[in-house]
């Protein structure tokens, strides 16, 4: 969908629309540079766009999608701090100049910065958040349109369509979500081809100790189950209702434990074994269920974790479904195609969104915090328009590579 080159209202500035407070306090200046020059990055000499401004550049383009390039950075530079001094006042550069800006800063930073800053944020208090002494977190994907130019076409493909194929070049990408914050984290993106489980297994290293990780039917499999397990996350994983799986102890809970198999040899061996727990259940009086649902789990103790609350809490999965749509939807917006048209500033544009999104859930989850709700009680669409409209008070990020006045 084409862009409107839509202008905000005359006079109006970034303390009026875009909270760079809630940005910079997400992603502070001193981290941003620490991150620019271990990538090579940092600006050599100064610019009208210096990289570290063209890094919040990047993140604030998410939060205007349906706006001017050239737009998105006039409310950007009349937002900072340093404008109150006239003799700063800066020239907001052309669309080549900005594309040239985009280009020397490259993809490479935006996505060190995410994966060292977009982490899980729930504490012991925020509810919703855990079951038991574990982080509740959801492992899934989807994909993406990118502007149709020939270089995105071949860096991503697109998918097959009942006609030829599909207007838009696409990518896919996997994350997980922590369920009680709708944080995204671990993403990783790749070309449309790339299948969601073999992506996945980049993003299983995002699981730590503390975790229990949900998934849909599609993604498992032996090794992707043992790759999870390695990181030593526990596990709750819907399974075909085919999988063969002896019933080697039935519990009272009604669950069994059972043991899955690389392959048909190892099974009739008993060679390489995973032990596991089953639960199976149906859903009565709601429509469209399945007839049976298979869970598998790598809670053995149902003291721990009993059956039932087990199957409740699997539903939960459906927290990163929210979460993408936030992301897809109410972020980007309805049909809006990334607008880069190179894959490098695809990759840039993509990470910038997921850092955008970051932003606003960190400041809905304080706000939780202080009001003692659940953040799913939060409207992120309301949340969205806050960071956009208003700032009492807003950090500075300076024009050059000097640190702002205190």
């Amino acid at each position: 969908m084409a862009r409107t080159l839509a202008r905000l209202p005359e006079g109006s500035r970034i303390s009026d629309y875009v909270s760079l407070g809630v940005i910079t306090k997400t992603f502070p200046l001193a981290r941003v540079r620490a991150v620019l020059a271990s990538t090579g990055k940092a600006s050599q000499r100064e610019r009208d766009l210096p990289a570290h401004v063209v890094v919040y550049y990047a993140i604030a383009l998410a939060l205007y999608m349906q706006s001017s390039y050239r737009e998105v950075l006039r409310c950007l530079l009349e937002g900072l701090e340093w404008l109150m001094d006239p003799a700063l006042t800066p020239r907001v550069a052309g669309h080549s100049g900005i594309s040239q800006a985009r280009t020397r800063l490259g993809w490479e930073p935006l996505a060190q910065l995410h994966d060292e800053l977009v982490k899980p944020i729930a504490v012991a208090s925020t509810r919703g958040a855990w079951y038991g002494p574990w982080r509740l977190v959801s492992l899934d994907g989807s994909t993406m349109d990118v502007a149709d130019e020939q270089s995105n076409d071949v860096a991503f493909g697109r998918p097959g369509a009942s006609r030829g194929s599909s207007a838009y070049p696409q990518f896919r990408f996997v994350s997980l979500v922590e369920s009680g914050t709708h944080v995204l984290f671990g993403t990783r993106m790749a070309p449309y081809a790339t299948g969601e489980n073999t992506l996945a297994k980049e993003v299983l290293s995002a699981l730590d100790s503390g975790m229990l990780c949900l998934a849909d039917r599609g993604f498992f499999g032996y090794e992707m189950w043992r790759q999870a397990r390695a990181t030593k996350a526990q596990l709750l994983w819907r399974i075909k209702r085919n999988a063969v799986l002896a019933c080697d102890e039935r519990l009272a809970d009604g669950s069994y434990l059972s043991s899955i198999y690389p392959g048909e040899k190892d099974r009739r061996q008993r060679t390489n074994a995973i032990r596991v727990r089953v639960i199976e259940y149906s859903l009565h009086g709601v429509a469209d269920a399945a007839p049976i649902y298979r869970l598998l789990t790598s809670v053995l103790d149902p003291q721990q974790a009993p059956a039932p609350e087990l199957a409740a809490l699997y539903h939960e999965r459906w927290e990163i479904e929210t979460a993408l749509d936030e992301l897809k939807t109410h972020l980007r917006g309805a049909k809006i195609v990334l607008r880069s048209k190179t894959p490098d500033l695809v990759r840039q544009e993509f990470y910038g969104l997921l850092m955008a999104h970051f932003a606003v859930r960190a400041l809905m989850h304080e706000a939780a915090l202080s009001a003692e709700l659940d953040p799913d009680r939060l409207s992120f669409i309301h949340a969205v328009r806050v960071v956009r409209r208003k700032l009492p008070a807003f950090n500075a990020i300076p024009p050059c590579a000097q640190e702002s006045p205190s």
